[in-house]
């Protein structure tokens, strides 16, 4: 029996796969039109133009058919304020070591991004405190040490 891998993601990842595609689609009539003329140019074994026009429509075409594929397998998870830590959630977390505090939005893989604190929910902190509620205190196993954290909030 084959299991079907779901690709967990919040609403706003789902729009973003979607304003990508929209982009890409946008471009490929000029991709086409490029590779056509520098077809026309005529050999195409010594034509530089040529390849790199097939090479940019073959990138743009493969990069289309991955966002179409991670749409296709899209578990869109809505969050429920009130609720336990899942994607979605906001959480303001301290770090027990040193006790600073930083707030991030758990999302799916792809939309991982901690500079603009989105945190993978698959990620070491992330597993840490899926389900997890405020007020506890929760054991992260990270690649090179384990450290503790608090989560403070859960919007």
């Amino acid at each position: 029996m084959t299991e079907i891998y779901f690709q967990k993601m919040t609403p706003e990842g789902y729009h973003e796969i979607e304003l990508q595609i929209e982009e890409l689609k946008k471009e490929r009539p000029t991709k086409i039109a490029r590779l056509k003329a520098a077809r026309a140019l005529g050999d195409l074994s010594e034509n530089t133009e040529y390849s790199t026009a097939k090479r940019d429509l073959r990138h743009l075409e493969s990069r289309l058919r991955y966002l179409n594929k991670q749409l296709t397998y899209a578990k869109v998870i809505q969050h429920r304020d009130g609720g336990p830590i899942d994607l979605g959630s906001t959480v303001t977390i301290e770090f027990l070591d040193d006790h600073s505090q930083i707030t991030y939005q758990i999302v799916g893989t792809h939309e991982a991004d901690l500079a603009n604190h989105k945190l993978a929910f698959d990620s070491p902190l992330g597993q840490a405190m899926m389900g997890k509620m405020a007020n506890l205190v929760v054991n992260v196993v990270a690649p090179d040490s384990t450290y503790q954290v608090k989560i403070i909030n859960v919007k």
